[in-house]
């Protein structure tokens, strides 16, 4: 079925009032949406909503603005609850993203759990926040860092993955889409592999759930994080979904205000989750505001966006390779809406310069994924990132752009 003709991509960009702007005298064509993506109307007009008539700190006050806002902060818990079919809404754990989530697991449920001569698992193509954490981890505890490796079209090597596997295996963290390839990992099967052993998986997920459809249950994953501002939503808010007797056994990770039930000089003694892990005033008008963008993209509809995506991500793919000297980087069978690439003695940089004067905003850079440019023995990638509010126009403005870089070059 051709996506284009049952999803209205002109109506979709009509909600993002950022899109009809122009950069440099040229319209935007914003490609850029793998390390931050733009918001609907309903989002910018709820964050400020919130600060004209409604803004209060949340819980425990006993007048009409605090109970409004609490109602709305707590509405936001659930609506991530469905946006991730989650069991229970007190799984879903509020932070400023996905970086602090899996920082939140390191340095509890990891402190409590890993300990000298334990194993704790990664993947080759992981973002740099789902490394550091766990070295950090293992040089506090003695652990080992092992890594699972991927071949030379970016797609995990699984059965490489499953050897690594052992009764020292204690977490396994991995990516569900690489931020620097596009490789959509096999998180089903990773988790049924590592629970075998005894052990807990974790999923970065700041770039699956903006594009496709998320179900913690049917992953069957014991942590899920996720970013708001890659998912249409405000920056410094997040979610870390966790099983709850998980949460329920894990210590605070920040002490304060809010995740207490009562504090003497001697002892304190502290609440339940989620509030456990989520000390001091939040972040509200903007937990607010992500629940809006995600009821926006649950109405809008995943299966539909994510088809409509792979479409115009297919389109694009296929009019890049046509382009002599470009060679992209990560071409494995199973993609999301990321496509890196290189251009034959051009560096990623003067490319970028080059395109953005002509409107178009791409990445360049070793996107937080070092050890993936080690691996592919490239210094840097140009990357094009899509969402559902791109375009096969847009893909053209790209191609032609990059014919402008190789013609510049050519002199």
């Amino acid at each position: 079925m051709n996506a284009t003709k049952t999803f209205d991509v002109q109506k979709i960009r009509a909600d993002f009032p950022i899109l009809s702007r122009e950069v440099h005298g040229r319209p935007l064509v914003y490609l850029d949406n793998g390390a931050s993506a733009q918001k609907p109307k309903c989002v910018i007009d709820s964050i400020r909503h919130t600060f004209e008539h409604e803004y209060s700190n949340v819980h425990r006050a006993a007048h009409a603005l605090s109970a409004v806002c609490t109602d709305k902060f707590e509405q936001a818990r659930r609506t991530v609850q469905r946006f991730i079919n989650a069991p229970e809404d007190r799984e879903v754990i509020f932070v400023r993203g996905t970086t602090e989530a899996i920082n939140l697991v390191a340095q509890t449920y990891g402190r409590e759990n890993i300990r000298t001569g334990d194993e704790i698992i990664v993947s080759a193509m992981e973002h740099h926040s789902n490394i550091v954490p766990w070295q950090m981890l293992c040089e506090a505890t003695g652990a080992r860092l092992r890594v699972a490796p991927m071949d030379d079209t970016g797609t995990l090597i699984f059965d490489e993955y499953v050897k690594l596997l052992n009764e020292r295996t204690k977490l396994v963290a991995v990516v569900h889409v690489s931020n620097a390839l596009g490789t959509i990992n096999p998180i089903k099967q990773i988790a049924e592999a590592a629970h075998k052993v005894g052990a807990v998986v974790l999923v970065d997920g700041a770039q699956a759930a903006p594009h496709m459809q998320i179900d913690v249950q049917d992953l069957g994953v014991d942590f899920y994080a996720f970013s708001g501002h890659k998912a249409f939503g405000p920056t410094g808010i997040g979610a870390l979904w966790g099983r709850a007797e998980l949460l329920e056994a894990m210590p605070p990770w920040h002490g304060g205000g809010e995740m207490i039930k009562s504090v003497t000089f001697e002892k304190s003694t502290y609440t339940e989750i989620p509030h456990k892990f989520e000390a001091g005033t939040p972040n509200i008008a903007d937990t607010i505001a992500l629940g809006v963008g995600l009821e926006y993209l649950m109405e809008i509809g995943l299966d539909a966006m994510e088809a409509y995506e792979h479409e115009v991500v297919d389109y694009a793919t296929e009019q890049l390779s046509k382009i002599d000297g470009l060679r992209i980087i990560g071409t494995s069978p199973r993609k999301a809406g990321v496509i890196s690439f290189i251009l034959d003695g051009i560096h990623a940089a003067d490319a970028g310069m080059i395109l953005d004067e002509q409107g178009i905003a791409v990445r360049v850079g070793q996107h937080c994924a070092e050890p993936v440019m080690d691996f592919f023995k490239v210094p840097a990638t140009i990357r094009a990132s899509f969402a559902f509010y791109n375009t096969k126009e847009e893909v053209d403005a790209l191609v032609a752009g990059i014919q402008k870089v190789k013609d510049l070059f050519a002199q």
